[in-house]
């Protein structure tokens, strides 16, 4: 909708489009509240939105310039009445700090020659079959289809100036083009990616500046990097409201970790400790001893009782684990540092058990094209119920009545005076007038694109999870979450890199040790023949994030019925951002339910019974997982993949979504559909 047609009233706005905003814009939308959701940004997402490489330039280059909009906004002093006062707003983020960026690769325009695309063979697909509450799966090289059934406009805003591409929903089912498959006969004669690797790394041409470019599009950047725990709060979220359905998923095949100079991995599972070549037989019936024990801790006190106050890894030096086995549940595991609590570190371990063997080998998933696009699949959702959207769009002032203190209307950036009962606002939006000696926390962030995994595999198309321990006192840990191509985050023959810690100093002071020890600068390769088993850095990028997670309501000076969404946090999973928005909501509307599912369940594809891959988890459960967890994609009721040839992903419409009322979905062709065990008012 145009800004200028916008309506006088709302009963909600909201101010910022990142996870939590979304969240909550969904949930009153969902319960039939008129939601106005805007963002001075040009993309969806805020500070949780992906970028193509080249809608990451342009990023960058806006906080070179602090962030400043060129976009005029008009006087808002002559809108006020009496008895009202304005609460000016920050018309610039300042979350985002001491980005630097560094090109390793040769910047020399490549040969304007096309490379031929190897021939590929259709295939046609199976017919899922039913059951309950349901995830489905992609092979590694889904087949692509137009996202012909979605109402509303694309909604990744990713790059400015971009052409749009608009397609038109059709009922032929043959005027939907796909990207032909391989046939098993094909399969047979093909070489694997390992062998791929091994016959043309000799020969493999090098990978240009000038190539990163010109595949921009195939990349798919996110600003923070997080998982999603199979059993966390943003999956349940996500099943219960049926926003599954708008983005699909890929399980995380390998946990991974830094130990005496080596990246190797860690035995989580049942079938993983069994297989594992790297225990003898003794230290894995010590591992499994243990971790039993912690899949029901709290059934035997006595044995972790006089150890409650002290460290977890003091604990664990008590349980006869060899150093190797401490090192693997203290930091790959629990992920607890030397100084989180034994209570700490056993919940921890505890919740990384439960999560494993129900949609996979491990305990986490990854969306399809970044993280990005989970936010983006609430404001679908919100937009679906009547929600209206407004990007390049914000809000100058809050306009309180000064008897009752309570915020009446706001003030938009076009000078029009809007009317509502409750304003949600990011935190990078509240003036520090409003801020009561906050001292936030910083995440250093690294962005790198690399030219091979950390560790070498049968396939080249893993997901991995690496925990770094600091390598010297006083360092933080470092997470590092490795995503392959067909993560749809990368181009093919790259993989791109994420670092995360807590900050001391800025990003590429707390981050570079850990990126010299693990990769190499990909200019020198060459000249350093003794680190060839190294990945090579291609290009990377360094930056700080205000982490505002710890910040209480108490410390913003605001009218109660404003309420402030932190950014993201600097934790794995997303819990926090789902737990802080349904408080939101409550405080809201204390009598209604918190994102109830959507009334289609026509929509919904059942599944029959599943079998679960042996030795997959821990507990008493029973849960379907993917039919081959190590390379299938795993989705919660998916909406049709995207082609890659006819819908760029990573360009939005320049006008965002408008009022709806109706969606039909249609299920993802060449899809298996997993039950995945939940509430089942799920599926009604």
């Amino acid at each position: 909708m145009a800004a200028e047609n916008l309506p006088s009233e709302f009963d909600v706005v909201i101010l910022g489009t990142g996870l939590p905003e979304s969240i909550i814009a969904a949930a009153c939308s969902r319960i039939g509240q008129r939601v106005l959701h805007v963002d001075r940004r040009t993309y969806y997402a805020g500070n949780w939105a992906s970028f193509t490489f080249s809608g990451l330039l342009s990023w960058i280059e806006d906080y070179k310039q602090d962030g400043h909009s060129t976009v005029e906004v008009k006087e808002w002093r002559d809108k006020l009445q009496e008895g009202e006062e304005a609460i000016l707003l920050n018309p610039v983020d300042k979350a985002i700090s001491n980005v630097e960026v560094f090109c390793y690769a040769s910047e020399e325009s490549e040969d304007e020659e096309k490379e031929e695309s190897p021939p590929q063979i259709s295939q046609t697909p199976a017919e899922p079959e039913q059951g309950e509450d349901h995830l489905t799966t992609r092979e590694d090289h889904p087949s692509e289809t137009l996202d012909n059934i979605d109402p509303q406009p694309q909604l990744q805003a990713k790059e400015q100036g971009e052409p749009v591409e608009e397609h038109t929903a059709t009922n032929n089912s043959d005027a939907v083009p796909t990207e032909p498959l391989e046939t098993p006969e094909a399969e047979q004669t093909k070489p694997t990616p390992s062998q791929l690797q091994d016959t043309e790394e000799g020969k493999r041409k090098p990978i240009t500046y000038s190539k990163i470019l010109k595949e921009g599009r195939r990349f798919n950047i996110d600003l923070v990097s997080k998982l999603l725990y199979s059993r966390g709060a943003l999956v349940d979220l996500l099943i219960k409201s049926n926003v599954s359905r708008y983005a699909e998923f890929k399980n995380v095949t390998r946990i991974l970790t830094y130990q005496n100079g080596k990246v190797q991995q860690v035995p989580c599972s049942r079938a993983d400790v069994f297989a594992s070549k790297q225990l003898t037989v003794v230290e894995k019936r010590m591992l499994m001893k243990f971790l039993t024990f912690c899949m029901d801790y709290e059934q035997h006190p006595e044995e972790y009782l006089d150890f409650k106050d002290r460290s977890f890894s003091e604990f664990l030096k008590t349980k006869k684990l060899t150093e190797n086995l401490q090192h693997f549940v203290l930091h790959s595991i629990a992920m607890a540092s030397e100084a989180d609590s034994t209570t700490e570190g056993l919940k921890s371990t505890q919740h990384f058990l439960q999560c494993l063997g129900r949609y996979g080998n491990t305990p986490f998933l990854f969306p399809l094209y970044g993280l990005g696009e989970i936010p983006q699949c609430f404001c679908r959702m919100c937009a679906v119920f009547g929600g209206i959207y407004c990007l390049r769009h914000s809000v100058q002032c809050l306009v309180v009545d000064k008897e009752s203190g309570r915020c009446k209307a706001v003030i938009d950036t076009h000078g029009q005076r809007i009317s509502c009962n409750h304003f949600i606002v990011e935190d990078g939006y509240v003036a520090d007038e409003q801020r009561k000696s906050v001292e936030y926390r910083q995440i250093s962030r690294a962005v790198l694109i690399t030219d091979r995994s950390l560790l070498k595999a049968d396939s080249d198309q893993q997901i991995s999870l690496i925990s770094v321990p600091p390598l010297e006192a006083g360092q933080t840990a470092v997470r590092v979450i490795e995503l392959c191509s067909s993560a749809m985050t990368s181009m093919q023959g790259t993989y791109l890199v994420h670092l995360t810690c807590q900050s001391s100093g800025t990003a590429k002071e707390d981050l570079t040790p850990v990126v010299s020890r693990l990769f190499k600068e990909y200019e020198n390769a060459e000249e350093n023949d003794s680190e060839e088993e190294k990945p090579a850095v291609l290009w990377a990028l360094y930056f700080n994030m205000r982490d505002s997670s710890e910040v209480e309501r108490s410390y913003y000076d605001l009218p109660s019925n404003v309420h402030v969404c932190s950014g993201p946090a600097a934790a794995l999973g997303s819990d926090h951002s789902v737990r802080l928005a349904e408080s939101i909501f409550q405080q809201l509307f204390p009598d209604e339910e918190f994102c109830p599912p959507a009334p289609n369940p026509e929509d919904i594809i059942y599944d029959g019974d599943g079998g679960q891959a042996e030795g997959a988890g821990f507990g008493d459960h029973q849960e379907p997982e993917a039919s081959n967890p190590a390379e299938g994609a795993v989705s919660m009721e998916c909406k049709p993949p995207k082609s890659e040839e006819s819908v760029d992903p990573n360009v939005d419409s320049e006008d965002p979504p408008q009022e709806t009322t109706a969606e039909t979905e249609t299920p993802a062709p060449y899809s298996q559909v997993l039950p995945a065990a939940s509430d089942p008012s799920a599926t009604k």
